[in-house]
């Protein structure tokens, strides 16, 4: 089995950061961040910290790539993915395997399309609670990286191999017997805590101790329980009490991705949680209305902050 040695990471914030962090720390990867623009120039002149440790991790411009990866990392914001996969396509050669930990349901078919679907393998990442906080990033959890076949199967041992490598970085991880099922987890507990944190402006331990922002929470989460089942995703109430588990692990004060966007002054995922959920509700014919006022609610926060 060929070993996975050279990792090129598309996406700095938050998550990017912190997987940069660790796979670099075992001194057994090459770990490199791709960016263009600003983002190049910002990475080339600064320095990464996370966790209290300055991380060298070099930054190479899409159009200098000499030779592909044997992992691209995507931890983009979904607004950015369409931007960004011309840059991706550049890193892909024969033994690539690409794992997207971006948010929503739709990056590994939309990469897939420009990439190819057999270099894709579905992924989520679950209960990491990595934050930006003054010019460093922390967590306290790396959390787990979930993974496996999606409806196209990969074939040969790509699935061994990216096992191996998260293994040998000692990033928690797990192959599901039904992927699509986790990826749906992963959606309902998106759908719930970042909208909810975000309306609310209340970090993890609000929703361990208050049971008025649980039930917001969970009132979103239940709208796509409903959708799930509608096409046969085997999702439903027990689900709220296996993320209930997992959110008890996470820091009180760490704080979701669209709080961190909305406390910026940043552009949300909003559309790929709320958006998705109202979508798929007059699709199919499922009520939406908790999901359809948080939407409204975070859209004009946004118009606001802008």
């Amino acid at each position: 089995m060929k070993k996975i040695r050279k990792i090129s990471i598309i996406g700095a914030g938050a998550m990017g950061a912190a997987y940069a962090a660790m796979f670099s720390e075992t001194g057994d990867f090459a770990v490199s961040f791709v960016a263009r623009g600003e983002r190049y120039k910002r990475l080339k002149e600064g320095s990464l910290t996370v966790n209290g440790k300055q991380i060298a991790v070099p930054v190479i411009h899409p159009d200098e790539v000499e030779e592909p990866a044997h992992l691209v990392f995507v931890a983009l914001k979904h607004h950015h993915l369409h931007g960004a996969l011309q840059d991706i396509k550049t890193l892909v050669g024969g033994e690539t395997i690409i794992l997207s930990v971006m948010n929503g349901l739709e990056s590994e078919e939309i990469i897939g399309s420009v990439c190819g679907m057999e270099k894709i393998v579905y992924a989520t990442a679950v209960g990491i609670d990595a934050i930006y906080e003054g010019k460093s990033f922390k967590y306290t959890s790396p959390g787990k990286i979930i993974f496996g076949e999606g409806p196209h199967s990969l074939g040969g041992d790509r699935l061994e191999r990216l096992r191996e490598a998260l293994d040998r970085a000692s990033i928690p991880n797990e192959v599901p017997a039904d992927m699509m099922r986790m990826m749906w987890w992963k959606f309902m507990i998106n759908v719930g805590i970042n909208q909810a944190s975000a309306v609310l402006r209340a970090p993890y331990g609000v929703f361990q101790t208050s049971p008025d922002a649980k039930t917001l929470m969970q009132s979103l989460m239940q709208e796509v329980i409903a959708l799930a089942q509608k096409i046969n995703i085997d999702l439903s109430l027990k689900d709220l009490e296996t993320w209930d588990s997992v959110l008890r692990t996470l820091s009180p004060m760490g704080k979701t991705s669209m709080l961190q966007d909305i406390e910026a002054g940043r552009k949300t995922e909003v559309e790929i949680f709320g958006g998705k959920v109202v979508e798929m509700g007059k699709k199919y014919q499922v009520p939406t209305p908790v999901n359809e006022t948080i939407l409204r609610i975070i859209k004009v926060i946004e118009s606001n902050e802008a």
